[in-house]
């Protein structure tokens, strides 16, 4: 009985198209909350959820490790949540830009769905309302708006994001893409010349 389990956990598994989730390693509950819940939406569209340290690690350094994780992946989804409050006292060149404190998330967020975009992965965005307004792929206007959503921890329950419109069109639209680049990437050349 044991080995029949076994097998069907295995083939379920394969049939599961690899991406690279993009997340940090330290949440508060609210955020594991919604980690744990964009998980089984991963799962249920039947995307395989790779992230680095917790199911990938390789002996090589970080950006070779994430180089490979993004390689080897169809598509990219990064979780922005916030990490720091922090405030700017002080700039190199005239006033601060802002006396006003704010979030800032995991520096990781902003190198992995870059590296996504440069091998040319589908990305989509996800972050805690509040997080690198003004900073990297995060900040407005740098990234389309068809894949970048915002989930208002303060006001927005994680069902009722999950739930949402917004989320379900925008992750539809992002899981098609990731399986376009599938079939791009294994499909065999066709060649009718003989």
């Amino acid at each position: 009985m044991g080995t029949i389990s076994a097998i069907d956990a295995c083939v379920d598994r394969a049939f599961r198209i690899p991406i690279f989730l993009s997340t940090t390693n330290s949440v508060n509950d609210l955020q594991g909350q919604f980690l744990n819940r964009l998980i089984a939406e991963i799962e249920d569209a039947l995307l395989f959820p790779r992230t680095l340290t917790v199911s990938e690690q390789y002996p090589e350094s970080i950006l070779t490790n994430i180089r490979r994780l993004v390689f080897s992946s169809y598509g990219l989804l990064a979780i922005n949540f916030r990490k720091f409050f922090v405030e700017i006292l002080q700039s190199n060149v005239g006033q601060p830009p802002s006396s006003t404190p704010f979030w800032e998330g995991s520096t990781f967020s902003q190198i992995e769905p870059a590296m996504a975009f440069q091998f040319g992965i589908p990305i989509l965005l996800v972050r805690e309302k509040g997080t690198d307004v003004h900073n990297g792929v995060w900040a407005g206007g740098i990234t389309p708006l068809n894949i970048f959503i915002d989930w208002d921890s303060d006001n927005q329950s994680v069902d009722d994001f999950f739930n949402s419109v917004q989320w379900r069109e925008v992750f539809a639209n992002w899981a098609a893409e990731v399986r376009g680049n599938y079939l791009l990437r294994t499909e065999p050349l066709f060649n009718n010349q003989h």
